[in-house]
């Protein structure tokens, strides 16, 4: 008898996320990012609303710690989220000071309503969920901001010498964030191996809910939408 392999839970959430994902992609924000002829001033408003959406990111992290199932995940979640605070966040702001955004600026930031509604939803949902439902959170941003470097590259890489935002292509495009990903992946996986079908509903829910948002989140930039008051 022929031995059927098993799909992966987060094959059947990549199929399925792929029509979102494919908006995200094709934002015009993303594409004129990977053109270098981005607004920079679309930009600014972008890293500004990044840096405050980091911090509540970060404190998923902090809630996977807490949640975590044995010492290792622990450790897992713990270095992640110090590699977060002490060093994504620190080349965030070195590269905001490339586009004149001093580190009292990024601190004085206030999320607009999409950025605000974004993390309380994750947030709401690490501390209320599972285990699971934190990483069916956390894995959009991760896998989809790797997928959009890896696509950048493909599709601009031979411009990256003279696009101006070729360091953020390169950040997301690398090894070390391509191998964070990857963790979120397998840990995902694991997290959803033998749940019912009932369970694992939810958990492409909320995966599907914060891929939307990631589309709010380059819509609200683009068009540098904050409070109307």
């Amino acid at each position: 008898m022929e031995n059927v392999k098993t799909k992966k839970f987060t094959e059947r959430l990549f199929e399925n996320v792929k029509p979102i994902w494919e908006k995200n992609h094709q934002h015009p924000f993303v594409q004129e990012l990977g053109k270098g002829t981005l607004d920079e001033e679309k930009f600014i408003h972008y890293m500004k609303q990044d840096y405050v959406y980091l911090i509540d990111y970060s404190k998923l992290f902090a809630v996977g710690v807490m949640k975590a199932h044995d010492l290792n995940m622990m450790g897992s979640f713990a270095q992640t989220l110090h590699e977060t605070l002490h060093f994504e966040m620190e080349l965030h702001r070195q590269f905001a000071a490339e586009f004149g955004i001093t580190r009292e600026e990024l601190e004085a930031t206030k999320p607009t309503p999409v950025n605000l509604a974004y993390t309380r939803y994750m947030l709401n949902v690490a501390q209320n969920g599972s285990l699971a439902e934190l990483v069916s959170c956390l894995l959009p941003c991760a896998w989809d901001y790797w997928e959009i470097g890896k696509l950048l590259r493909k599709q601009y890489g031979e411009h990256l010498s003279t696009n101006r935002y070729a360091k953020w292509i390169e950040t997301y495009d690398s090894e070390a964030f391509g191998e964070g990903a990857k963790w979120l992946i397998q840990l995902m996986d694991e997290l959803a191996e033998g749940k019912p079908e009932r369970e694992l509903t939810i958990l492409e829910e909320h995966f599907q809910m914060a891929s939307k948002y990631e589309y709010l989140f380059w819509d609200m930039n683009y068009y540098k939408q904050d409070w109307p008051i």
